[in-house]
C-alpha cells in the first residue's frame, strides 16, 4: 500500500520534468494523504500534457453514489486488467502522480516508526503509476479521482513491507500516457519494480504518523531527533 507521499519540488521543476504544457499553482507538500486533492500528470484533449488537480481514491464511473463505495487508493497491478474497479481506467484513463518520496511504516500499533523512500540521486522527482476517473452524479455533480499502482516491493523497500508504487521511467512517460496508441496490455508491461539502486530509505522522527502535520521538518532524519526543529503545522 502507498498511503502517504510527498511533492515538493518546486512548480517549475515539476511542469519541465514532466513536459508539461498546462498546469496549476501548487505549494510544496510534505504529508499529502488519502481524499486531499492531488496533481496529475495525464494528456489532454489536444493530446497535449496537462498537470491537474483530482482527489485521492478512485470512484469508477459506474459508481451509483460514492457514499456508499469504498476509498480505492491503491490498485493491485497484477489485477488491473481485469479489476472491474480499473480495466476501464487503464484503456483509456492512464496518468502519471508525481512525487518526490513516499512513506511506509514498520512496527506495532502505538510504536509506528515512519519511514521515507527517496530517489537516491537526481533529479528528486519521480512518477508513480496512476489511473484517474471522471464520476458524474444523476444530479449532475462530478467529480475526478485517481489511485495508485502498486507492484511487488523491490529489494530496497521489502523489509518495509510487500508492496511499493510502480514507479514509471522517464523514457516510458510517453507511451504511458498514450492511450490512443498504446494498449492496455503494452502499458502494463510497464509495471515493474523500480530498480534497487534507484531508491534510498531514510527513518524519520514520529512527527509525520499524523496526517494533519505538514511542514519539511516532518522529513528530518531520525537519527538528527536531537537536532533543534520546530513543531510541525498541522493543516
Amino acid at each position: 500500500m502507498c498511503t502517504r507521499y510527498s511533492l515538493t519540488s518546486p512548480q517549475e521543476a515539476t511542469r519541465t520534468y514532466f513536459r508539461c504544457v498546462r498546469d496549476h499553482a501548487f505549494p510544496p507538500r510534505y504529508n499529502i494523504a488519502p481524499t486531499q486533492p492531488v496533481s496529475i500528470v495525464r494528456t489532454g484533449a489536444d493530446n497535449a500534457r496537462e498537470l491537474v488537480l483530482v482527489r485521492w481514491g478512485l470512484i469508477p464511473g459506474w459508481v451509483k453514489d460514492p457514499n456508499d463505495f469504498g476509498t480505492l487508493l491503491n490498485a493491485r497491478a497484477e489485477t488491473a486488467l481485469e479489476k472491474a474497479s480499473f480495466k476501464v481506467a487503464m484503456r483509456h484513463r492512464r496518468c502519471l502522480i508525481p512525487a518526490d518520496a513516499y512513506y511506509e511504516w514498520t512496527g506495532t500499533p502505538g510504536a509506528k516508526r515512519p519511514h521515507m523512500i527517496a530517489r537516491a540521486g537526481t533529479p528528486s522527482l519521480f512518477a508513480m503509476a496512476g489511473l484517474w476517473e471522471h464520476w458524474v452524479g444523476a444530479e449532475g455533480s462530478e467529480m475526478e479521482t485517481m489511485a495508485i499502482l502498486t507492484v511487488a516491493a523491490n529489494a530496497t523497500t521489502c523489509t518495509l513491507g510487500d508492496r511499493m508504487p510502480a514507479i514509471v521511467p522517464e523514457s516510458a512517460f510517453d507511451r504511458w500516457l498514450d492511450v490512443r496508441e498504446v494498449r492496455d496490455r503494452e502499458a502494463w508491461e510497464l509495471l515493474r519494480p523500480a530498480p534497487a539502486d534507484l531508491l534510498r530509505v531514510t527513518e524519520l522522527l514520529p512527527a509525520i504518523n499524523d496526517p494533519r502535520c505538514e511542514g519539511a521538518d516532518l522529513q528530518i532524519p531520525a537519527h538528527a531527533r536531537n537536532a533543534q526543529a520546530k513543531p510541525p503545522t498541522f493543516l
